[in-house]
């Protein structure tokens, strides 16, 4: 992961004992919630150098890729979906209207909500997309050591946020 200064950075791992475990703190590398974050960090990177051609940021992707398989979907339900508040999303959409990738039909039944599709630029802007997105995704399951170990990782992943519905 690159710092800001340009250089490498370098996990913290700390020592399992020592100063740490005397101190009666963890270390930060054995720490779920600091490996994440650190992945997370890493991830975010990688996506944001690989997508930076075509201007387009994690938050920007995921509503693309939502109405480019969900099409017809409200504002209000995407939003939801993503955790994104209303008045950020709709500030999101904004940009993606103007650079003519989507753009908002009054939806059937209720003129006061909005369901969202592609542009015919839209469409093609999302083929593109998802190639970037390959070669993305395929750095991240080469790191982790293959497809197996991407599953592996989703399961688990899957299994922190699903105790969080509990």
């Amino acid at each position: 992961m690159n710092t800001q200064a340009g250089e490498k950075s370098k996990p913290i791992t700390g020592p399992k004992t020592g100063a740490a475990k005397d101190a009666g703190v963890p270390a930060l590398g054995d720490i779920i919630g600091y490996k994440l974050r650190r992945a997370q960090l890493m991830v975010f990177q990688d996506f944001i150098e690989s997508f930076s051609q075509l201007k387009l940021r994690p938050a920007e992707f995921s509503v693309l890729a939502i109405i480019a398989t969900q099409p017809g979907l409200k504002q209000s339900e995407i939003a939801g979906m993503l955790g994104i508040k209303r008045a950020n999303f709709v500030a999101l959409m904004d940009g993606l209207e103007k650079r003519g990738l989507a753009e908002r039909r009054k939806a059937d039944g209720d003129r006061r909500s909005h369901s969202l599709h592609l542009t015919a630029e839209g469409a093609r802007f999302v083929k593109k997309m998802s190639a970037v997105w390959q070669g993305h995704e395929d750095r991240l399951i080469a790191r982790l050591g293959g497809a197996e170990e991407r599953d592996r990782l989703i399961t688990l992943l899957d299994r922190l946020l699903d105790s969080d519905e509990d």
